[in-house]
């Protein structure tokens, strides 16, 4: 059933299909092509491209979290997307939206029209505040400063649009980029041996998934840390629980979708505890860059160069994994300069800030 918007535009409840090659799986692979055309036109990169058979597994529901997806149409043309993902952790009040159209499609009233459609889904499963993060290419202009006090945003469409509509800016994220070339690598061998130098009582453990069984309680300890120990700003976070069996359903929707993905771990010699691990991913469609996803270093493992150990020794086994990716793009909270002090000294430049809004529904 389509729901009217304004400008001619509908929204139109998807669902999501067995199969990305069903019979029935038209409009979901519309879909897959649209919300990959957003980001291009949005970013100019393509790594976030998602074929249909990659984007299924993060569109369906699971045990710990449940989707809803609308397409948005203008007249006979897919435009965009709007999503809401609601965590099932005990006694969350936070749904994560997203609000996703094609530059041509903006000015006409249609992201404002599908707004208290969102807000309606998340009242209606129990949520008091919805929070989305949103990418902004990196300008010159006019800049909306970050409540922590570290990092800004342009004060451009998007935060416009957000701003008018009640969200506030609660942190903002760089987006970094690392050339893997030759000067690169040179830095990569001085930087580990200073890492080294500074953590002997570690030693490193690299696995592609699925995880050994001897690491798999460890790194669900560590996944779960990293909703509580990662810098959050004034952000809703539920604190997540994992363990062997939600790391195991990770792994086959990363199976299915066809993505590789390498865990780097920092071992605890005396006591065998995973102290920290840091994540490389395959570029997605096609794409060459890989995706650094989670890094953590416990909060009483820090001090050791271990952040900067876990991610050089990452780099080095990387090469062999995916030899003809050309370079890396990583998420830090502005705020969480640890991190970035070992991006900027491995060669990492920003390309672009996400901001994390929040709006609290009355």
């Amino acid at each position: 059933m389509s729901i009217p918007l304004s400008a001619g535009a509908t929204l139109h409840p998807l669902a999501v299909p067995a199969r990305a090659d069903a019979a029935d799986a038209g409009e979901f692979r519309e879909l897959a092509r649209v919300r990959n055309l957003v980001y291009r036109e949005l970013t100019g990169r393509d790594e976030q491209d998602l074929s249909p058979s990659e984007l299924l597994p993060r569109l369906r529901s699971r045990e710990e979290q449940k989707t809803l997806v609308w397409a948005v149409r203008l007249s006979d043309e897919m435009i965009g997307r709007a999503m809401v993902d609601l965590p099932l952790e005990e006694g969350s009040r936070v749904a994560t939206a997203t609000i996703e159209l094609r530059p041509h499609a903006w000015g006409r009233g249609i992201g404002r029209a599908i707004l208290p459609h969102i807000e309606d889904a998340a009242r209606s499963h129990g949520r008091s505040v919805i929070q989305n993060s949103t990418e902004q290419p990196a300008t010159d202009g006019v800049q909306l400063p970050s409540p922590t006090g570290y990092g800004s945003v342009p004060d451009d469409h998007v935060a416009r649009f957000l701003t008018r509509s009640g969200f506030s800016l609660e942190q903002v994220y760089r987006i970094s980029l690392l050339e893997l070339d030759a000067p690169a690598r040179a830095r990569r061998v001085d930087l580990s041996a200073e890492a080294q130098a500074a953590s002997s009582d570690y030693r490193i453990v690299t696995w592609t998934l699925p995880t050994p069984d001897a690491h798999v309680d460890g790194y669900a300890w560590l996944k779960s840390r990293m909703s509580t120990d990662a810098p959050s700003a004034d952000l809703d976070t539920d604190e997540e629980a994992w363990d062997a069996a939600r790391v195991r359903r990770m792994e086959q929707r990363q199976a299915e979708a066809g993505h590789t993905l390498q865990v780097t771990a920092a071992l605890h010699i005396r006591t065998g505890e995973l102290a920290a691990f840091t994540e490389l991913g395959t570029g997605t469609g096609g794409s060459t860059t890989t995706i650094q996803h989670d890094t953590l270093v416990l909060r009483e493992h820090r001090g050791h160069r271990l952040g900067l150990r876990v991610k050089c020794a990452a780099l080095a086994a990387w090469n062999d994994v995916a030899p003809s990716s050309t370079r890396v793009i990583t998420y830090n909270a502005e705020e969480n300069r640890p991190m970035l002090d070992i991006n900027e000294a491995m060669g990492f430049t920003a390309c672009a800030y996400e901001g994390v809004w929040k709006k609290e529904l009355t």
